[in-house]
């Protein structure tokens, strides 16, 4: 099932989406200062994501929209096409272990 959100029509559109990945890593959230609030007029309204720079660690940024540089086509190709090798290589050893695990009880 795709998610939806609901964005009221008073806000701007988010420029940027869940899980899109950045020069600053992958967005993992999003939230909304609207101005006349407390907090916009504190840090600036607008559009805040919560990103993950590494995903291999624990460790969030929170960066307002206009810090947030997304990747270009080239970049975004790259960093897909080393993700696919890493997990097509370890697909051949899983399936190179459950060859062996399987060889083990045809022989038994």
């Amino acid at each position: 099932m795709q998610r939806t959100i609901s964005i009221p029509q008073h806000w701007a559109y988010p420029r940027f989406t869940l899980e899109q990945r950045t020069e600053q890593g992958t967005i993992l959230g999003l939230y909304y200062y609207p101005s006349g609030t407390e907090l916009a007029e504190q840090f600036d309204d607008g559009w805040r994501y919560a990103l993950m720079p590494n995903k291999n660690s624990d460790e969030i940024s929170y960066l307002k929209e206009d810090q947030i540089k997304p990747l270009t086509p080239e970049e975004l190709f790259s960093e897909i096409t080393a993700e696919i090798d890493f997990y097509q290589q370890q697909i051949t050893i899983l399936q190179q272990q459950l060859a062996v695990l399987t060889g083990g009880f045809t022989n038994a």
